[in-house]
């Protein structure tokens, strides 16, 4: 498909898609994943060379704006930003955003424009936004502690389809450690107790732990360490959201963004680098201590080099969306690849204080028949 502009004009003029039919706009569509014209309907396939995606060797002391073809986008863009939640949004400079699709604030201008990756592969949306709120419905009807007026209501959300920032993380990992294991041995005890006036005796089996120095070697490849570069949600929320199957990932078009918003990221190579970097030492630790076995582990320590570091900058889809109810708002998401809700919702005091009271008397019941027992 041919853009509206040369290609040595990219930098001058937007890029649009126009039907090639009537010259209607021309957006993405998650159904057909092609380019859908809005009026006639007409449908235009994307270009994909089908090629893996590329990944970038890590090198830390680079800034952004020192690689000028890394940071076109493939179309003149414009950035807003949204004062209320300090947000940046990314746009085809002729498209207009008047609320912020992070938090809902109209508070929302434009912002000089400043380099940065462009993205390398995305996921193109799959969930349109009807079947993202069936999700949605689905999925607050099987919350535990809601109200169930709130679970029978039909609720009226604001949902914005946006492209959300990640980094990935290729590492080449080899470890040395050195640790104590704790092995469990029992040995018979004899005691002895009065009862009803008659000593009698009695044995329990006591138990020691026996520690033996090990170390060892523990190697292991970690590949597509996926790392939101975005810093404008709940990050529990987000990391709900992480089932994507990034085997689909395709190569980075403008085609996919149309009649979307793609956040900038907010989080830098370095950062997210440091936040994989903490992932994979935990993940080592928790793969050494089972290579270790044992019944307990003390004093382990570990030394660690990284080779083969490289990254990829990509854009995920997500349906973000807002609600109110009893006045209070209310925000979810809906992976927009595969479904999966994540969100929060009111809660009924109510049913809380049931369930509390319930796990109590079943503790005290259980305390009595223990007791009954003895």
């Amino acid at each position: 498909m041919e853009a509206s502009a040369p290609k040595e004009a990219n930098a001058k003029a937007p890029v649009t898609f126009p039907c090639s039919g009537c010259g209607g706009p021309m957006l993405f569509d998650s159904e057909a994943q092609n380019l859908k014209c809005q009026y006639c309907g007409r449908e235009e396939a994307i270009e994909d060379s089908g090629s893996p995606p590329v990944e970038y060797d890590l090198d830390l002391t680079e800034r952004d704006e020192e690689n000028a073809d890394r940071t076109d986008w493939g179309f003149r863009k414009q950035t807003l930003h949204c004062e209320s939640c300090g947000g940046d949004i990314v746009l085809p400079e002729l498209e207009t955003a008047a609320i912020c699709p992070f938090c809902g604030s109209s508070k929302v201008l434009p912002l000089e424009e400043s380099a940065s990756i462009k993205p390398e592969t995305v996921i193109p949306f799959q969930i349109s936004m009807e079947q993202a709120m069936a999700s949605f419905k689905t999925w607050k009807s099987k919350r535990w502690f809601v109200p169930n007026a709130f679970k029978k209501s039909s609720i009226v959300s604001r949902l914005s389809g946006l492209y959300i920032p990640y980094w990935t993380f290729d590492a080449d990992t080899d470890s040395v450690y050195t640790a104590e294991r704790g092995d469990y041995h029992y040995r018979t005890v004899t005691h002895t107790r009065t009862v009803n006036g008659k000593t009698e005796t009695y044995t329990t089996q006591e138990r020691y732990t026996v520690w033996h120095r090990v170390s060892g070697e523990y190697d292991r490849w970690f590949d597509d360490m996926l790392v939101p570069a975005s810093r404008r949600y709940d990050g529990k929320l987000l990391d709900k959201l992480d089932n994507f199957d990034l085997s689909k990932l395709k190569e980075y078009r403008p085609e996919y963004l149309s009649g979307f918003m793609a956040e900038k990221y907010s989080v830098s190579r370095n950062e997210g680098w440091q936040e994989a970097r903490a992932r994979i030492d935990h993940a080592i630790e928790d793969g050494i201590e089972k290579q270790i076995g044992g019944d307990e582990i003390r004093g382990l320590h570990t030394r660690t080099q990284y080779s083969g570091l490289t990254y990829k900058h990509l854009l995920l889809p997500v349906w973000n969306a807002s609600y109110a109810y009893r006045g209070k708002p209310y925000r979810y998401m809906v992976n927009a690849q595969t479904g999966l809700v994540s969100g929060t919702v009111p809660r009924s005091p109510w049913k809380i204080t049931f369930f509390v009271l319930f796990c109590v008397a079943a503790v005290l019941l259980a305390v009595f028949l223990i007791a009954q027992n003895q």
